[in-house]
């Protein structure tokens, strides 16, 4: 009872080594980003309505739920992989069809990212600068708001943080697995935003080559297995969709071709750098991407992000 007792104390009180005031701060900053991220969270509704509807439409159909369908019979997909929805149709399965359970995740995402970022900061800078990251992170304003939404950021910037925390491990350790969880993490978030989720690759790569303790050959086979998985990971959904035969599945929204792989290079793709009009072919409209589909209907629902 004794050991229990002193567990739940190191709880709230932190390691013996750590500042008797260090913890209590910590959950004060936590309590604080539940606030403001949960305050009135009702006032929202429905927030991003075209996701909303996805994930209704995803709560009344298994198919659906895979392939991220913005309705329950599946005629046409989102113009992203499902991955963030697929969270929010759980908890409106589980908890109902409302505000509550397809935005609390989205707060649930963002404290747990304070909590990363925190001890990101504490374990090279020491529990002030730790705290003053976390609380600004809590308090920022567009912090604040997207994890009130149902955009999939929220989970794109908590998987990001959490690759930083294993790519962090890896170059303090000098072990493979670290960096293994990193490349799993990245590879999960490109499952919310596609390329996106890449931004941090190279700099993981670079800080990686100079600062982990393996020598050069072993740090390069080290990156080369951590790039398999993240290739393996983020390639998953990709080609287990485009693996379908087109009248068997939904319509890829965003496509130009009905293909996630597409949609990957085009609208996820370089349009993201050179502009959807850049990659649209003469005489396509794009609602959500561009593409041509019978009937001229637009291939994308138009989803923002």
């Amino acid at each position: 009872m004794e050991q229990e007792r002193s567990r739940a104390a190191r709880w709230v009180l932190g390691r013996r080594t750590d500042p008797v005031w260090a913890r209590p701060a910590l959950i004060a900053v936590l309590a604080v980003a539940a606030v403001l991220d949960t305050w009135a969270l009702s006032i929202n509704e429905w927030a991003n309505t075209y996701y909303s509807a996805t994930v209704l439409g995803m709560t009344q159909s298994w198919k659906a739920f895979f392939y991220g369908s913005l309705d329950a019979a599946s005629f046409i997909t989102v113009d992203k992989p499902p991955l963030a929805l697929w969270v929010q149709a759980l908890s409106a399965r589980a908890f109902g069809f409302n505000t509550w359970s397809l935005l609390v995740p989205q707060a649930v995402f963002a404290v747990l990212t304070v909590a990363v970022v925190h001890h990101l900061v504490r374990r090279s800078f020491g529990h002030a600068a730790g705290l003053l990251a976390a609380l600004v992170l809590a308090v920022t304003p567009i912090a604040v708001a997207m994890a009130r939404h149902n955009n999939p950021d929220g989970l794109l910037v908590l998987l990001t943080a959490l690759a930083i925390w294993g790519a962090s491990n890896a170059i303090r350790s000098g072990k493979l697995s670290p960096l293994v969880w990193s490349a799993v993490a990245i590879g999960l978030a490109f499952n919310v935003k596609m390329l996106q989720a890449y931004f941090v690759v190279p700099v993981i790569a670079v800080v990686y080559l100079v600062a982990a303790r393996p020598r050069w050959p072993r740090k390069l086979l080290n990156l080369g297995v951590a790039g398999l998985v993240l290739a393996g990971v983020s390639a998953s959904w990709l080609v287990a969709v485009d693996a379908v035969p087109a009248a068997s599945r939904p319509y890829v929204g965003g496509s130009t071709d009905n293909t996630v792989l597409d949609l990957l290079l085009g609208y996820n793709g370089l349009g993201r750098v050179l502009g959807q009009n850049h990659i649209m072919s003469p005489g396509m409209t794009g609602g959500g991407g561009g593409g041509g589909m019978p009937g001229g209907m637009p291939p994308g629902g138009g989803g923002p992000g």
